[in-house]
């Protein structure tokens, strides 16, 4: 499960962010034209929710490039939790944006109902974007399925240190359900002769936005705050340094993601008193090395010596 939990960089780790993009910025486009053809609320509505989907893959695409940046005299431990930013951005932007254009413009088709044109235009379209929304999900699917492991899903997002997998599947899937419900709204309100039956369908719709944002937008907190390493990347940290002749007791690890393929590791350990300074040196030096050679996603350590008595009681490991 660990490689759940980093990230890479290239244009084969961003296929996701890719694929969603260009599905969704020509679903929008054929959205926008269905709604201004046929007046449909909910189309207008999913029309919506593409342009911000689109934006939000552009915005996570930018966040995947200013994080790249190596470390400078300012930033030190580089610039990996930019795309932690803008993972957070993204979440304000579909809740802002998708939720509160489409409950918006839901509300005043309710208060204001107009007839429906064609709804067979609207069909049409609906099928192409399942069809190329479909896609873009199983791209996203299949790609966080092989960077979770044997994690469950849940566990998986709860986890994951890469934000842009999970954002994307989790816009798509919303996608895809918003669909369905466009579909049975413009089904309905054609069937029952009551065109307000599409301005609730794109409040549903909203409220489907939402609830993903906040859901994002937790999750995107968690990891612009600093969360620590996975908790089997701790444990062999802690048998390296316990295993090195020389330490006595490991008091304490605390690791944070400064990226999400980057981890500093702050190490307070207790050295055998009668080491001196410059085999604790050596020791230290060669502690770091074999570190970075188990986890290559360590780019940092600090190590402490401590008495053990000494050393400041740790609630949560790591």
């Amino acid at each position: 499960m660990a490689a759940a939990r980093g990230g890479a960089t290239g244009w084969r780790a961003n296929i996701v962010l890719y694929a969603a993009l260009l599905a969704n910025l020509g679903i929008a486009l054929a959205k926008f034209a269905a709604a201004a053809f046929t007046g449909s609320s909910a189309m207008l509505t999913e029309g919506v929710h593409s342009l911000v989907d689109t934006g939000n893959q552009l915005l996570l695409l930018y966040g995947q490039w200013r994080s790249g940046r190596p470390p400078d005299k300012d930033h030190p431990f580089g610039y990996g939790r930019e795309l932690y930013f803008w993972s957070f951005v993204v979440a304000i932007l579909i809740f802002g944006l998708g939720a509160g254009v489409s409950v918006y413009e839901g509300w005043q088709h309710y208060r204001h109902p107009e007839p429906m044109a064609n709804p067979a235009v609207n069909y049409a379209v609906l099928g192409i974007a399942f069809v190329l929304e479909g896609g873009s999900w199983a791209i996203a699917m299949r790609e966080f399925a092989k960077a979770k492991g044997d994690c469950g899903w849940w566990q998986a997002i709860r986890e994951s240190k890469d934000p842009a997998g999970f954002i994307v599947l989790f816009e798509d899937s919303a996608a895809l359900l918003g669909l369905v419900v466009a579909a049975a709204g413009v089904w309905a309100s054609q069937a029952w002769r009551d065109p307000r039956i599409d301005g609730m369908a794109s409040i549903m719709i909203g409220l489907i936005l939402a609830g993903v944002a906040t859901l994002l937008a937790r999750e995107s907190k968690g990891l612009l705050i600093g969360e620590r390493a996975d908790g089997g990347v701790i444990d062999r940290v802690r048998e390296i340094v316990a295993g090195e002749p020389g330490i006595v007791h490991v008091n304490h690890i605390r690791t944070v993601h400064t990226a999400p393929d980057r981890i500093f590791v702050a190490i307070s350990a207790d050295f055998e008193d009668a080491m001196t300074m410059g085999v604790g040196e050596s020791l230290i030096e060669t502690i770091e090395h074999r570190l970075k050679a188990a986890v290559p996603a360590i780019s940092s350590v600090y190590i402490r010596p401590e008495k053990r008595e000494d050393a400041e009681p740790v609630a949560v490991m790591g």
